[in-house]
């Protein structure tokens, strides 16, 4: 099992620099990088590498074209440790490992799509959220495996207590805000209509239509703030399981960043850096929230959670017997 958490962890952490990637695509500029060819560039696989654009696009299709091979060596892997504990079956790594097999394909096709309609603001907002979903299918690979903290939290039978409930809520809200920020992305004007934070160009309701796309955005990321605030007091107080605990708080440190580098961002007309950390942080948020909806509900998966060492056998303390007390008077006498 713990070489498939690795496997998991590496093909998590490469899909996630591949949804950061696509999101400097779309920053850039980049998303015809390419021309309107797939999966070639300009009908080649490896054309003269003379435009940024085209670099650009052309890093983010061989980024992909890796992942998809790290999930299918997962998928292979879980198939030939299908008789461990913990890997087949309901709640195990392989049907999660399956899961994110089917979202990668359909990204595949997703970005052919997006690619042939010309980066449309609905091709780019799908695209996102199957990037979003197949980042999820993996995170739950990860915690099916034993890692990202399940190991750590006791759960016998899925729960859907007052504390799952409450993340659930989080990462679903933490979904839509992501999707809200890449369809502000795409639609023109929509980027820069609200100037000034936190106010929409100092105003509290927009008055311009592109500004009720950035400012929906916007109330949903404080909408967020003050959920996940309520969640990590909560959990506090509650004493939730040291690992919901620290998941809970990485995800607000996220979100408190995220607000952070969403200020400078407005503030210093929208710098193509900023723009880009702006997009990693959300997805780390949505990726930390989804990791502390799973944990609050489902715990450990079975055969994921490593037995400890049993303690080491004391020796019994042993009674003093009569005879061995009478030979112990008998032997002191004896030296006197």
């Amino acid at each position: 099992m713990r070489a498939l958490r690795r496997l998991a962890y590496s093909t998590l952490a490469l899909a996630y620099a591949l949804i950061v990637f696509g999101a400097i695509v779309r920053i850039s500029g980049s998303g015809m990088g390419c021309g309107d060819h797939w999966p070639r560039c300009y009908g080649r696989w490896f054309p003269p590498f003379d435009q940024p654009t085209l670099v650009i696009e052309w890093t983010h299709r061989l980024l992909a074209a890796i992942t998809v091979a790290m999930v299918a060596a997962l998928v292979a892997f879980a198939f030939a440790k299908r008789r461990e504990p913990g890997v087949a079956g309901r709640g195990g790594v392989l049907r999660a490992a399956l899961l994110a097999a089917l979202l990668i394909v359909v990204q595949a096709i997703l970005g052919m799509i997006t690619v042939r309609m010309g980066n449309t603001a609905g091709a780019t907002v799908a695209h996102l959220l199957n990037g979003a979903l197949l980042l999820a299918a993996l995170a739950a690979t990860v915690l099916r495996a034993g890692g990202l903290g399940s190991r750590l939290v006791e759960r016998a039978t899925p729960a859907m207590s007052r504390a799952a409930r409450g993340a659930a809520a989080a990462a679903a809200i933490a979904l839509v805000t992501v999707l809200f920020g890449g369809l502000t992305a795409k639609i023109p004007g929509a980027n820069a209509a609200c100037t000034g934070f936190p106010l929409c160009s100092g105003a509290w309701l927009p008055t311009v239509s592109a500004q009720h796309v950035q400012f929906t955005h916007r109330l949903l990321a404080f909408l967020l703030f003050f959920h996940v605030l309520g969640l990590t007091i909560g959990f506090t107080r509650r004493r939730e399981a040291p690992a919901v605990l620290r998941t809970v708080r990485i995800a607000f440190a996220l979100i408190c960043l995220q607000l952070v580098i969403a200020a400078a961002m407005v503030e210093l007309q929208l710098p193509a850096a900023l723009r880009s950390l702006h997009e990693a942080d959300g997805i780390a948020v949505w990726l930390s929230l989804f990791t502390l909806a799973w944990l609050a509900r489902f715990g450990a998966a079975p055969g994921a959670r490593e037995p400890l060492a049993p303690p080491s056998p004391q020796p019994a303390p042993r009674s003093a017997s009569p005879a061995h007390s009478m030979a112990v008077i008998v032997a002191r006498g004896a030296q006197s």
